[in-house]
């Protein structure tokens, strides 16, 4: 057992046992939260039994009572576990698959559609992308207020509606460029700047879709089950790794076929689903009484964005209406609450993973083309890089259950660093030798590398959502997520400017480098986090411990 005390600080100076005033809860049920994993300090998040979230007596109070089990025990007995059934799982699993489908789908589908419309410039594609990204980091605060505050069932029906309408109204104006060829330049302008308001309307939907059920809803269906948390993170995982693979797989399949045929089938598939993600959404509500907010949230989260005792709505002055307007447009607040976290450094160390061409995108994929690499070796390649993704999942959760969630993070990124170094050396090796960058071997030689790397890039995920989840305030979350998820936006904006710089194949060891930085970065990043936690890096043997004489 390790020796670190339980005693981290949140930033308001409570320990991470203080409930929080307002709501009430006694020290002695409050405490029955306790770290799991061999010495772990994890600092959770109160209130864990959500009392000023939940209308438990409400409507739809019996049906849940059947799907959850949950008893308040006493603080010298063990923690109860929130039973998840099956079919709540399922509901959960089926509706987020069919949000995560249809966006990788309609993102992979995009590329098709805007070469086969503007067949000579890349600067379409690229503005597309940019200002898709751009919106999302722009909306952070706003989305994460809302996130936070409004009723969770409404989030997820807005965002369901929001990503199907977007991609049906994009895929006809797709349809329009495609098929009238007699359109003016002007017109397919006009047509194409109408798309890139919808992909906005789009990337932010499925934004909010993703933030919602991963950061937000998990966390409440497995109060107090942290092993059910845990499965359910790896198959979420699971279910995001098969998309981003199968999706872009089959949409290409049917765009080298017919682009016309790939938008009917986009159209098609975003049509189908939406009753059955939508219905599938409203059920594990009604399942889940705890999922439901009492109007008072939306005060609460409104005044931390704020500040305490502040209108967020009203200033007294014309000068004090624009500083606060500058001030929401640069993300302060948003900046200010999200550093604030015990659990910021994990979730930077994982968003600076993100600045990386080492992963089988766009980047690489034309860096392995441009070394004689064949289309179909390129698919092998990725086939057996998706396959350790996949692993992951597995390894994962496994090895959180025997060492902890925080070790297994150090584990999983190390894992990554050292592949990864491995396939520098490797690349560089030959580079020094006279061979130039784009040759067979130095290229083999990094993607295998990067693909072995997968399983610690994934493993790390996991694990970082497993602390953020575990320490983020119920009311906090939403921020705190979209925040992340602008500085995953900018770190991959800054991956894309590398390429720019260094466009040339023959020169794609310059990112390479940057990126193993990047990923070294965060590896620091997260073993300083792990050494404040726990005191030590590693356990030193048993033998180097003095004797003790009985």
């Amino acid at each position: 057992m390790d020796k670190s005390e339980d005693t981290d600080a949140k930033p308001n100076g409570k320990t991470r046992d203080d409930p929080p005033a307002e709501i009430g809860i006694p020290a002695s049920v409050y405490r029955l939260n306790e770290p799991a994993g061999n010495g772990d300090n994890l600092v959770h998040a109160p209130p864990r039994l959500n009392t000023h979230d939940a209308d438990i007596t409400g409507e739809g109070g019996g049906e849940a009572a059947e799907e959850l089990q949950v008893e308040i025990l006493d603080v010298d007995t063990q923690q109860p576990a929130i039973e998840v059934s099956k079919s709540l799982s399922i509901r959960l699993y089926t509706s987020h698959f069919l949000s995560t489908w249809n966006s990788r789908l309609f993102e992979a589908a995009v590329v098709y559609f805007l070469a086969s419309v503007f067949p000579d410039t890349l600067l379409p594609v690229s503005l597309y992308a940019v200002i898709r990204n751009v919106a999302a980091i722009a909306l952070t605060t706003p989305v994460g207020t809302w996130i936070d505050s409004a009723n969770r069932l409404t989030i997820l029906r807005t965002s369901i509606l929001g990503q199907r309408v977007s991609v049906a109204a994009s895929c006809a104006l797709f349809w329009a460029m495609l098929q009238a060829p007699g359109l003016s330049p002007g017109a397919i302008h006009g047509l194409f700047s109408a798309t890139v308001v919808l992909a906005c309307v789009e990337k932010l939907s499925a934004g909010i879709n993703l933030v919602s059920v991963e950061r937000d809803w998990i966390v409440v269906i497995t109060e107090g089950n942290e092993a059910a948390r845990r499965t359910m993170n790896a198959r979420m995982r699971r279910i995001d790794l098969f998309c981003k693979l199968v999706g872009p797989l089959a949409i290409a399949l049917i765009a080298a076929a017919s682009v016309p045929v790939a938008v009917y089938t986009t159209l098609g598939m975003n049509l189908a689903s939406v009753f059955i993600e939508y219905t599938c959404i409203e059920k594990v509500f009604k399942m889940v009484p705890t999922l439901r907010r009492q109007p008072q949230r939306l005060r609460r989260s409104q005044e931390s964005i704020a500040g305490p005792g502040q209108d967020p709505s009203r200033g007294s002055t014309g000068i004090e209406r624009i500083r606060h307007l500058v001030s929401h447009a640069l993300m302060i607040p948003s900046l200010r609450i999200y550093f604030s976290q015990p659990a910021v450094i994990p979730s930077f160390a994982l968003s600076l993973l993100y600045f990386t061409v080492l992963s089988f995108s766009g980047q690489m994929l034309t860096y392995l083309l441009a070394s004689n690499i064949t289309l179909w070796q390129i698919g092998i390649i990725r086939a057996g890089s998706t396959i350790f993704e996949l692993s992951a999942t597995w390894i994962a959760p496994r090895l959180m259950k025997h060492i902890g969630v925080i070790r297994t993070g150090l584990w999983s990124i190390t894992w990554q660093m050292t592949w990864l170094a491995g396939g520098i050396s490797w690349l560089f090796y030959y580079y020094g030798h006279g061979y130039p960058s784009t040759a067979l071997l130095p290229a083999v030689g990094l993607a295998v590398s990067v693909a072995f790397s997968r399983v610690g890039l994934w493993g790390f995920d996991l694990s970082a959502q497993n602390i953020v989840q575990d320490e983020i305030y119920s009311d906090r979350r939403g921020i705190f997520s979209t925040v992340e998820a602008s500085f995953q936006n900018f770190f991959d904006l800054l991956a894309w400017v590398t390429t720019i710089i260094w466009s040339d194949p023959a020169s794609f060891h310059w990112p390479v480098v940057i990126s193993i930085a990047a990923t070294y970065a965060a590896g620091g990043l997260y073993t300083y986090f792990l050494r404040q936690r726990r005191g030590h890096l590693v356990h030193p043997p048993q033998c180097l411990y003095p004797k003790i004489d009985n």
